[in-house]
């Protein structure tokens, strides 16, 4: 069936990453019960496992390429 797209809160910068401590941009719903944030590295190298086990996705890690400048504005070095 695949994992579904949950509709909560906005994670903000208060919500870290369980795995190492980072900017949390995907929470994780379990079937079960219980909740998990990863940072978009942890949270992309875990999705599929994830996904497998019908996990409840909130992916905000698109939010990474919109909100920061891959380089320096001209001038600013």
């Amino acid at each position: 069936m695949g994992a579904a797209i949950a509709q909560e809160e906005t994670l903000t910068a208060a919500d870290r990453c369980d795995r190492c401590g980072a900017r949390a941009y995907m929470r994780v719903t379990l079937p079960g019960g219980g909740e998990l944030l990863f940072c978009g590295h942890h949270g992309h190298a875990h999705k599929d496992a994830l996904t497998a086990a019908d996990a409840s996705i909130q992916d905000e890690s698109q939010t990474l390429s919109s909100s920061t400048p891959a380089t320096a504005p001209d001038g600013e070095h």
